[in-house]
């Protein structure tokens, strides 16, 4: 399968696709190299069902980034497959990493001083940006 060729499966592009519509979750990168990996070998869901000692049904959630399997089940499924877990790893890390040219919107970091008497936020603890997210993130200070 050539690099340009795109392969979407029951909604989850193949990482080579590159059209994430939302914000990868780890799950969905996941089970997104599982099924490239399996589909790359011509394995069926029970071939490798079968091979890591666990359901199909099973296995096509993980797959469908749904289930978040368990290290001893990834352990299991990356045996079948003939893939290490570093190499698992470094290929979800692929996916999850920013895209070049690509911006994220910054969110709030505050950090509350809990030895003041009020709890009120520091004035040495300014709000700072950090990487994006739907929710600010508050950090607690003792």
């Amino acid at each position: 399968m050539g690099a340009e060729t795109t392969r979407v499966l029951h909604g989850v592009p193949s990482p080579r696709a590159n059209a994430w519509r939302r914000p990868l979750r780890w799950r969905d990168a996941l089970g997104a190299v599982l099924r490239e990996r399996r589909l790359d070998a011509g394995l069926r869901l029970s071939d490798v069902s079968a091979r890591a000692g666990v359901s199909t049904q099973y296995l096509s959630e993980i797959e469908r980034g749904r289930k978040e399997p368990s290290s001893e089940v990834l352990a299991a499924v990356t045996t079948a497959l003939d893939l290490s877990l570093a190499d698992l790893a470094l290929r979800v890390a692929d996916l999850l990493a920013p895209r070049a040219g690509t911006t994220t919107a910054p969110r709030p970091v505050v950090v509350l001083d809990l030895t003041s008497s009020r709890g009120a936020t520091s004035a040495a603890a300014t709000v700072r940006s950090a990487p994006a997210a739907s929710r600010a993130v508050t950090l607690l200070a003792a």
